[in-house]
């Protein structure tokens, strides 16, 4: 496993992917807003010889930002990680809606998205908007900015420091996280399925108080199958990643 900088589209943007594994069809693992790579590791520790991938998206972790957010631009700056000899998508909440905007690349098998929210307020959108246009604060101590780092994420009790989660800046530490990708705006789940052919899971942890199993039946369609883990939350995948490791056509 390690850490890969890359060139896109001809200008600098680094993107830091852990990989490991070699054997097809190559896991790509996309985390959620205010996390990294690092969540998928009780995965990836699952997975054996099957290869995988796990960028931090662009605005998190160690990975450049983007002049501006929205889930099409993310689901451009990873679309070169697709193996198209054979790929599945596996995307946590924010990145579970980026990975259905990648589903009909080629090679791409299927896609599983994990806590993806897929009803929102007017008021939720607001307060997303309002967060965008924030400067992001500077805590005198890295332990403060990991705090909260973690609350954003929804990490805070199921892991104790997401290292390339905050980075140092003059005169303390901030969250690694651009608060501009706040700004993605409504995913439109319900399309991006009815758009797809490829074959979709969208999965919750039975106790994610962000989507419920309704709202998935909702926007599920013929080629879309939706699926509850008993005793899980919205971060089911740190929570319990052997569940999740059941809903990969990956031969595991």
């Amino acid at each position: 496993m390690g850490d890969v900088g890359l060139r896109e589209a001809g200008r600098m943007t680094e993107l830091r992917v852990l990989r490991g594994g070699e054997q097809r069809p190559l896991v790509l693992l996309l985390h959620g807003l205010g996390a990294t790579a690092d969540v998928w590791a009780g995965l990836t520790a699952l997975l054996g010889d099957t290869s995988w991938a796990a960028p931090d998206l662009p605005g998190h972790g160690r990975s450049a930002p983007l002049d501006s957010y929205t889930f099409a631009r993310v689901a451009d700056s990873v679309a070169h990680l697709v193996d198209p000899g054979g790929t599945v998508v596996v995307g946590h909440s924010f990145g579970g809606v980026v990975g259905l905007h990648l589903a009909d690349l080629p090679g791409v098998r299927a896609v599983v998205g994990l806590g993806i929210k897929v009803a929102w307020t007017d008021e939720e959108l607001g307060r997303a908007a309002t967060l965008a246009g924030k400067e992001a604060v500077v805590f005198p101590a890295r332990e403060q900015a990991m705090a909260r780092c973690l609350k954003v994420a929804g990490l805070d009790g199921l892991v104790s420091d997401l290292d390339a989660g905050v980075a140092e800046t003059d005169g303390g530490w901030r969250l690694a996280l651009d608060n501009r990708a706040f700004g993605v705006g409504e995913p439109g789940v319900a399309g991006l399925i009815a758009a797809t052919g490829t074959p979709v899971v969208l999965a919750r942890g039975e106790h994610d108080s962000m989507v419920s199993d309704a709202q998935l039946r909702g926007v599920a369609r013929a080629t879309c199958a939706t699926v509850s883990l008993p005793g899980l939350g919205h971060n089911a995948h740190v929570e319990g990643p052997t569940a999740l490791l059941s809903l990969l056509p990956t031969g595991q």
